[in-house]
């Protein structure tokens, strides 16, 4: 399964624009992909602002949903993109599994650092081309037991949407933290790692860039330079 993860500029409230861009890198004749990993929140941006999360939060039923699915209807490849969503119980921190324009599945992280936001409590396993997969997104990172759940019902990818925007020392003492973390839990579950990230600044904040893919063993197949856009891609068995 050829496996793609995309560092991208933050892009806030215009999830139009983060979709048709979306849809360009995807239908490009040279870049043939099975599975494509966009940063955590991606559609129009993460925060940590309760009243910009309630802004952002995506309702599922309602018309600006189904323009984006029905825009991304061309795209032959799986798609994972998030969004702080709208539930019945509050809002979460999502990430969409999508393909041809339809959700075939969904994840709510399951611990969630934005204040408000409601920690998802399944753990769902995808499969692609014969390949199982879940996610855990940004945070979930530093809890094993995300990770483990996945890898206990026969996960062989975890794919982890990142938004490592942080304030200038925040983002220094991370830098090769979030490195470490996705190696380790590589080495732990025995999973390929792939994670999508954003980078450059966004008012106070910076994020250095966080995407790359790791083999089970914990070494690095593929990455994308730090503070640039860009894509890595590989090929997992």
């Amino acid at each position: 399964m050829r496996i793609a993860a995309f560092q991208r500029l933050r892009v806030e409230d215009d999830a139009a624009a983060v979709v048709a861009r979306v849809v360009d890198d995807l239908t490009r004749a040279d870049m043939r992909m099975d599975l494509a990993v966009f940063p955590e929140c991606h559609l129009l941006g993460h925060s940590y602002d309760p009243t910009t999360i309630a802004a952002r939060a995506i309702d599922v039923e309602d018309d600006r949903w189904r323009a984006i699915l029905a825009a991304l209807a061309p795209v032959a490849t799986t798609v994972i993109l998030g969004s702080f969503e709208r539930r019945a119980d509050g809002v979460t921190n999502s990430a969409f599994v999508i393909e041809r324009g339809r959700v075939v599945g969904r994840y709510a992280k399951r611990h969630p650092n934005e204040p408000g936001v409601v920690a998802g409590r399944a753990s769902p396993v995808f499969e692609r081309d014969g390949v199982r997969y879940g996610i855990n997104i940004c945070n979930d990172a530093n809890h094993p037991d995300a990770a483990r759940s996945l890898a206990d019902q026969g996960a062989a990818v975890i794919c982890y949407p990142l938004d490592n925007m942080l304030s200038p020392d925040t983002a220094a003492r991370w830098r090769s933290r979030s490195v470490e973390n996705l190696r380790a839990r590589a080495v732990q579950t025995g999973c390929w790692i792939v994670s999508a990230d954003v980078t450059g600044s966004c008012g106070a904040r910076l994020s250095h860039g966080c995407t790359m893919i790791v083999r089970p063993d914990g070494t690095i197949a593929a990455r994308v330079a730090e503070g640039v856009e860009g894509v890595a891609i590989y090929d997992v068995p």
